[in-house]
């Protein structure tokens, strides 16, 4: 199969928006650049949920070329990825500390959880179950873990943003208060992480129909109405199941999915099907190497921080653009534009740090 553009610049797009909310300079700031406050989702909330997605895609294309087999070679690779993604996520957090000046050596209240940790933890778990699992179980599997995820929710006050919610009460009892994220609810708990690797099996899936064999254009209709289908799923059993980032609810996973595959099939149309790939050449330079993009984004964020550089440049363009909301993402633009500056040498040289 030609390799298709359209990955590269979906997955490039979600790593600039990572860096850009991420990195928001002030304590005021324009509503969809921040999580919803609990229900709901703002363009913020479809940032984490699009990597997911495309991350499950590129698995299936990546593991098709081994053909799924489950040698000792593959399953070794997956698992060294796996906890290679996860071990950045918490040296990049152990970096933060050291730089903030906390006791480096206490570990007693370093969090685990965390964006790295979960996108190990989704890529591993659904890479191993591809090597093991059909399509078809894959896909049964994905849906029997939303509904189930779903009752839980109903039945152990999973909506309630507080600490007897099923996803605190669960968090604290295995990795206790003191490694988690300090609000009631952690945004990337182990409970989370169920409907999580569900959300990034549907991405595996709709890989599969990329892989088809028949046109592209066909492959791209396909792709669009699963879109619609899952958004539609999503949005109807939102009266029950509210979408909600934080705990990754059910009808959460499938808005977003659905969202995901609709973005990417329209993506494909122009980069692979009408070939204006000169227009989207930016977001394919993030999108060549994401993950050592993102760490370098989030590294850059916490060195600024921590030396005051943020306080200060943010209050410097306040005094010539008193607007608190625009100077705030200003910031995090132009920090995502200067990680640019890596991006592309190593785009134009062709050279992809795999992570």
């Amino acid at each position: 199969m030609k390799r298709l553009l359209s990955l590269d610049v979906m997955r490039g797009m979600t790593i600039v928006c990572m860096i850009i909310v991420n990195n928001l300079a002030g304590s005021e700031n324009y509503s969809h650049l921040e999580h919803s406050a609990w229900n709901g989702i703002t363009v913020c909330d479809l940032v984490f949920p699009f990597f997911l997605f495309i991350m499950g895609v590129t698995t299936y294309i990546s593991l098709s070329k081994r053909g799924f087999r489950p040698s000792s070679s593959t399953v070794g690779k997956i698992i060294k990825r796996m906890v290679v993604i996860i071990l950045i996520g918490w040296c990049v957090r152990w970096f933060a500390n050291a730089c903030f000046g906390r006791d480096i050596w206490d570990f007693s209240n370093f969090r685990l959880t965390g964006v790295l940790p979960r996108i190990g933890l989704c890529y591993g778990i659904v890479a191993l179950m591809a090597i093991y699992i059909n399509r078809k179980g894959m896909a049964f599997i994905a849906g029997l873990l939303l509904i189930l995820y779903g009752i839980i929710l109903l039945l152990f006050n999973g909506y309630a943003n507080d600490l007897t919610n099923v996803n605190a009460i669960v968090d604290e009892y295995i990795l206790t208060r003191a490694h988690l994220y300090r609000t009631p609810v952690d945004p990337e708990g182990l409970l989370g992480t169920i409907p999580a690797v569900a959300h990034t099996i549907i991405g595996f899936c709709c890989g599969a129909i990329l892989l088809e064999k028949e046109s592209l254009e066909s492959r791209l209709v396909k792709l669009f109405v699963v879109g619609v289908i899952l958004s539609l799923l999503g949005f109807i059993i939102s009266g029950i199941l509210a979408p909600n980032k934080t705990i990754w609810s059910s009808s959460y996973v499938l808005v977003t999915c659905g969202m995901a595959a609709i973005l990417l099939a329209t993506i494909s149309y122009f980069t692979d099907v009408r070939h204006n790939s000169s227009a989207f050449v930016f977001f394919e330079a993030f999108g060549v190497n994401p993950l050592f993009l993102y760490v370098l984004g989030s590294v850059l964020g916490v060195v600024l921080g921590a030396t005051g550089a943020t306080s200060a440049i943010y209050d410097w363009t306040l005094v010539w653009l008193p607007d608190p909301k625009f100077a705030s993402m200003l910031f995090s633009v132009t920090l995502a534009l200067f990680t640019g500056l890596f991006a592309w040498p190593l785009y134009r040289k062709h050279i992809y740090i795999k992570i």
